[in-house]
């Protein structure tokens, strides 16, 4: 949601974003998990090796795209074959299929690490995805539902500035009521 709703600020303020790869498979390892989602943060580090590898092979420019054509098969599309969907998205993306052999390749691991320290060190250990960094000032979030379009985009951007450049300011919270709204 959080990059459906930048890519809206980007279009209503003069906001030029950089991708980085962050992961849940990372933030959790080592973690006492239930053996669903343990299963679950397996599987999930193929479409971070993924994004590392094409971002390698082809810069910086196609890890959003890749992300996107990927997470869109994910979240709204439910689909659970991330083998399936990471062939898919690479023939959307105009990557070469041979980059799919990444998904099962742990040499993409210490990347996949790297970047997700790089987001989380400037947040600290007990958040989770995603980072926000904007001249200097770093935080987690906002997570929302659904993500809001045009100018509200924009007013959501120029209030989470303000709260999370407010020196002291740490947190803003409440009880998520509803699943993701993909529109």
């Amino acid at each position: 949601m959080t990059s459906r709703w930048l890519m809206e600020v980007e279009k209503v303020r003069d906001v030029d974003v950089t991708w980085s790869v962050m992961s849940l498979s990372v933030l959790n390892s080592g973690r006492d998990l239930p053996a669903s989602y343990r299963e679950l943060m397996e599987k999930a580090w193929g479409p971070v090796r993924i994004i590392i590898a094409a971002s390698e092979a082809r810069g910086q420019q196609v890890v959003k795209p890749l992300y996107d054509a990927m997470g869109t098969r994910i979240h709204p599309g439910g689909r659970k074959d991330y083998d399936e969907v990471i062939a898919e998205s690479l023939e959307e993306v105009g990557l070469p299929a041979t980059l799919a052999k990444a998904a099962h390749q742990k040499k993409y691991d210490a990347a996949v690490r790297r970047s997700h320290k790089r987001g989380i060190s400037l947040v600290g250990e007990d958040v989770g995805t995603p980072v926000i960094s904007v001249a200097g000032t770093a935080f987690f979030g906002p997570v929302m539902t659904p993500a809001p379009k045009g100018e509200a985009a924009g007013r959501l951007w120029d209030g989470t500035l303000l709260v999370a450049g407010t020196p002291g300011f740490y947190e803003i919270k409440r009880t998520r009521t509803q699943g993701p709204v993909f529109d």
